[in-house]
Formats: structure tokens, C-alpha cells, sequence
């Protein structure tokens, strides 16, 4: 009895100290959940000029790394808020905060605008081998969006001349085919070409090592980092058309809201053209001293004074003496060898990134209806170099005078290009108001502020369009349609809320039957 006594105690004694550490745990658990309410409140105040938090970061920062590798906690940031958190072998306080989204908007910046309208690109720069056009960045949209947009054309056996920006840029290949080459800075030139080279005298061979060299064609999908330098030759038989969009708010960029290009070679010339041009495009190493220049590379000065001549801009696009040919991997070779899925991005380093992706392959189309159309998006999951860039890309037709569902983008800017047919356009503020009724054709470019709602029609000629979007996590809420919001609410609320009767709110709700976005063309039942 004595030993089943002492049993009894020891089984007590257990029963409350497990009940204390539930007890432990459980205000642990409380005072975990205060911390993280603090924490992202005063994450929201450093990024609003630190607003009073200053005196608390390195005691929250500290806190959360603890907390943070613990695994106790998972920040979950604010809605419409990305917060991702480096881990640094440095101390805690110099926890590195990663925020994702755009800092807090200027004056000029802010989305005060009374319409939008579609427009085409309202400068341009001529140069040997192609032209450049440009649309006015100064306009209220892109100003509100914090985009920049431009259109290359390449003539056949041209090339456009490397260059780097300090915003990461997404390309849309609207026509032709081409090379190209992202070159990542630190990584290692693991392309290896030999060339023959002969004269009347005699004959050599040229080695040559590269990073690697993509091949481009109509509909592919170009990701460009901030930073990294890069170049597009035209091989074809045709122009090569290339669409870009710049996210000047990207955290990579901190000048100010202004696009600009630093060209390893050309630049443009200094006449014929506006003094905005010549103060953005031109070549960084005209200035620098030439003697330092030669010593750098260890080459004589007559070279560096060849890199650094004016005659020698040709502008930013110039004609190739003789055809240029690559080393590089067969990339649909490389497809089927993964029999066709996509990257996961866990097989790719940084130096081994995929950098395009084609937007019209028919096996990725993401939304497909043989009345309305289809809509085919390429995010970080298609291309998980977007996670970096924090932009998105969606390709959309829509077929004879269907409809794209009215919606609302929740995470990003949205800017059109119109790629063929036409369609109606209208757009819809917070206040009520129509922001945009227009028709808009091929060329047309237009922006569609976050969250507001916007819908098209298309024409009797269909409609064809790429938009670029200014985060990497695209996601919309459609108003009618299969995923609609409205579809989601009970039919009390629709009745209560239009003052309509039950069988009008179950119309609103069912009428699409399964159709979701793109909505055919159809007669109504008045």
C-alpha cells in the first residue's frame, strides 16, 4: 500500500505540474499574440518614417528573431501588406525587414486623377538599328501605378546594346524572334564557343566564354532584375517588337520616380533629339577618364577611347557587321526532358534561373471558355524569378463581343496593352465615378489602378490584350460569374441589399451557370 501510495503522490504531483505548464503555455501563447500585433504595428511605423517606433525596432526585432526561429510564431502581415523577414548571421538588431510593398506614395505619386484614357507611346528615339518609343511617364496613370512604359523595335540583324536600370522590367515579346542574355553579377561564364577566324596570311581560333544566351520568339514572357545588365539581337527575318514595363517603386530602386538606363555602349546622339532622352540613355563610360579606364581593364587607351567616342553612337540599337551566333541549350529540349511540368524553382539557382516563359502556350492557359475566350497568367509559380521582381504578367482574348466579368485586382496595379481587336473599356472609382469609357484598338495602353473595378466587351473583332502587374501574387474578386463575389453571399443579404425579391438575388447569383471571368455573349431576358 505504502508503494502504491507513493505512486498515487508521484501521479498527483505529475497531474500538476502538467496542468502548470498548460498554464505556461497558455500565457505564452497570449503574450506571443500581443507581440505580434506590436510587432506589425510597428513594422507599419517604420515604414511610415518610423513613426514613434524607432526606440522599440531593436526590442521587437530582437524578440522576433527568437520567436521567429523558435518557430513559435508565423507573421501573418496585414491585408494588401507583404512582410518578408531575412535571416542574417549578424546581430538581431540588424534583422533585416524585407518589405515587399511599395513605400508610402508621394504627392505626385497618389492616385488623384479625374479619367483615364488609353494612349499611345509620345516620344521616340531613332536610332541605326531599330527606334524606341517611349509613353509619357509623367502621365497621372503611370505616375499613379509608378510604372514606366517603352516598345524596341529591332530590325533583322540588329542589336540593342547593353544596358542595365535600377527597376526590375518585364518584356513582352510581341513579334519577331531573337537572342538574349541576362548577365547575373558573380556568376560564372559556363558557356564555352570557338570561332575560326582566316586571313590571306593566316588562320586562328578565338575562344570565347559567356553566360548563358536564351532564345526568344513571339509571346514569351522576359524577366529582368534591377541591376543586371543585358541585350536582345534580332536574327530573324523580320522586326522583333518588344513591350516593357519598368516598376519604378520597386524596393530595388531608390533614386527617386524616374526612369533611367545606364548603356554600356551607343547612347543617343546629341541631335536630333529631346534633351529628357540624352539625359537618360547614355553611355557611363563617356566620362570617365581614360588613362583610369585603360588601367582597370589593363588595355591601352586607344580601346577605352572607342568605348568612350562619340561617333560611335549609333543610338541604342545598331546594326551588326556580321551575323552573330551562340553557344546555348536547347531550352524546348530541356522542357521535355521534364516531361513538360513546370519549374518548382527548388532546381534552379540563382545563376540558373529561368528567365522567360511563353504566355501563349495552350497547355497553361488558366481560364478557358469555348464561347468567351481565354486568359492565361504567368506569376511566380510559372516563373519563380517574379518572387524576386514582385511583378506578374497575364495574356487575355476574348473572343466576338464577349465579356471580361467586371472585377478588382486586390494585390497591384494593372497596366494594359492591346495586343489586337478592339473593345469597350469602362472603369469604376470608390466614389461612383466613371474613371473610363473609351474604346480602345491595338497599340492602346492604359492602367487600371488597384481594387478599382473594371470590365471590357469585346468588339465584333474579338480582343486581344497583355497586361503587366505590379506584384508577384496576382489575385482578382470577379462580380459575377461562377467565383464571383456575389455568388458567395446568402440570398438575404443580395434581397436586404437591392431591395429585390428572392427569385431576382438567386438571377444575380446563378444566371452564369459555370462560366467564371470571361463570360460569353448573350442575350438578355428584360
Amino acid at each position: 500500500m505504502s508503494g502504491s501510495g507513493i505512486d498515487l503522490k508521484g501521479l498527483v504531483e505529475s497531474i500538476q505540474d502538467y496542468h502548470s505548464v498548460l498554464e505556461e503555455n497558455r500565457k505564452l501563447y497570449i503574450e506571443v499574440q500581443d507581440l505580434k500585433v506590436i510587432l506589425l504595428v510597428c513594422l507599419v511605423g517604420i515604414v511610415n518614417k518610423f513613426g514613434g517606433c524607432l526606440v522599440n525596432y531593436c526590442t521587437v526585432a530582437t524578440i522576433c528573431d527568437v520567436l521567429y526561429t523558435s518557430h513559435l510564431i508565423e507573421l501573418s502581415p496585414p491585408r494588401g501588406m507583404h512582410i518578408g523577414i531575412q535571416k542574417l548571421p549578424i546581430p538581431a538588431c540588424s534583422l533585416k525587414f524585407d518589405l515587399l510593398s511599395s513605400p508610402q506614395l508621394s504627392e505626385a505619386q497618389q492616385c488623384r486623377f479625374q479619367r483615364l484614357s488609353a494612349s499611345q507611346p509620345s516620344r521616340q528615339i531613332q536610332s541605326e538599328g531599330g527606334v524606341t518609343e517611349l509613353w509619357e511617364e509623367s502621365q497621372e496613370q503611370f505616375q499613379c501605378a509608378g510604372v514606366a512604359a517603352m516598345r524596341n523595335t529591332l530590325q533583322p540583324n540588329s542589336l540593342s546594346l547593353p544596358n542595365y536600370h535600377p527597376t526590375p522590367r518585364l518584356v513582352y515579346i510581341e513579334r519577331g524572334q531573337g537572342f538574349i542574355s541576362v548577365t547575373f553579377p558573380g556568376c560564372a561564364e559556363t558557356y564555352h564557343s570557338q570561332q575560326t577566324q582566316k586571313t590571306r596570311e593566316s588562320e586562328w581560333q578565338r575562344q570565347d566564354l559567356h553566360q548563358k544566351v536564351h532564345r526568344i520568339r513571339r509571346g514569351d514572357i522576359v524577366a529582368i532584375p534591377a541591376g543586371a545588365a543585358h541585350w536582345c539581337y534580332n536574327d530573324g527575318n523580320e522586326e522583333l517588337v518588344a513591350v516593357s514595363v519598368n516598376d519604378l517603386n520597386h524596393q530595388s530602386n531608390q533614386l527617386d520616380q524616374k526612369f533611367r538606363a545606364f548603356y554600356l555602349a551607343g547612347g543617343v546622339p546629341k541631335r536630333g533629339q529631346q534633351e529628357q532622352e540624352r539625359q537618360t540613355f547614355q553611355n557611363i563610360f563617356q566620362e570617365f577618364d581614360s588613362e583610369l579606364m585603360a588601367e582597370a581593364f589593363n588595355i591601352p587607351s586607344e580601346i577605352v577611347r572607342k568605348m568612350q567616342s562619340e561617333e560611335n553612337r549609333r543610338g541604342l540599337i545598331v546594326n551588326v557587321r556580321e551575323r552573330m551566333g551562340f553557344i546555348r541549350p536547347d531550352e524546348e529540349q530541356e522542357q521535355e526532358q521534364w516531361g513538360g511540368q513546370s519549374d518548382n524553382g527548388i532546381e534552379e539557382s540563382y545563376c540558373s534561373m529561368k528567365i522567360r516563359t511563353n504566355i501563349e502556350n495552350r497547355r497553361d492557359t488558366d481560364i478557358y471558355s469555348r464561347q468567351a475566350g481565354k486568359v492565361n497568367v504567368v506569376d511566380r509559380h510559372k516563373l519563380p524569378l517574379l518572387k524576386y521582381m514582385d511583378m506578374s504578367a497575364e495574356r487575355g482574348r476574348l473572343y466576338q463581343n464577349a465579356l471580361l466579368s467586371p472585377h478588382w485586382s486586390m494585390h497591384g496595379h494593372t497596366i494594359v496593352y492591346v495586343t489586337g481587336g478592339d473593345a469597350n473599356v469602362q472603369v469604376v472609382n470608390n466614389n461612383g465615378q466613371t474613371m473610363m469609357n473609351d474604346n480602345v484598338n491595338k497599340g492602346n495602353m492604359f492602367v487600371v489602378p488597384q481594387y478599382y473595378t473594371v470590365t471590357f466587351k469585346a468588339g465584333n473583332n474579338g480582343f486581344q490584350w497583355v497586361a503587366f502587374k505590379t506584384t508577384g501574387w496576382p489575385m482578382r474578386n470577379p462580380l459575377a460569374g461562377y467565383t464571383s463575389v456575389i455568388r458567395g453571399m446568402p440570398l438575404q443579404v443580395l434581397t436586404n441589399a437591392y431591395q429585390i425579391s428572392p427569385n431576382q438575388a438567386q438571377q444575380i447569383k446563378m444566371n452564369r451557370g459555370g462560366e467564371s471571368l470571361v463570360l460569353s455573349s448573350g442575350g438578355r431576358s428584360d
